[in-house]
């Protein structure tokens, strides 16, 4: 099975290739690990391979907010400069750097 590094890091500002949705990476899984019952939701034509990372996202569309998992396969740097809205953002991570990025944010009490 073919391993690879992770291209898109914690913090940073990424898109969908396909749906309209952009987000915040939060975790990394570096290769699919998610339920059978998931992965046999998507459509055979369109499912990703299992052996690449998988991105978990603070993400958001024009009608709501949510957490995905996107095959690395499917995502895109996201290039606006906007910050993304999604409520669960301070838990995590700093204010946003205007680049693209979110700095993790790390509360030790």
């Amino acid at each position: 099975m073919l391993r690879q590094c992770a291209k898109y890091t914690l913090g940073q500002v990424v898109r969908h290739k396909k749906h309209p949705f952009r987000g915040v990476i939060f975790d990394v899984d570096p290769e699919f690990n998610n339920s059978e019952e998931w992965y046999d939701n998507i459509p055979e034509a369109s499912r990703p391979r299992r052996d690449q990372p998988f991105y978990h996202l603070l993400a958001e569309n024009d009608e709501s907010y949510y957490v995905a998992y996107v095959s690395e396969q499917n995502l895109l740097e996201d290039t606006t400069g906007k910050p993304v809205e999604h409520p669960d953002l301070n838990a995590m991570f700093g204010s946003f750097d205007g680049q693209g990025k979110y700095p993790l944010q790390f509360d030790f009490n």
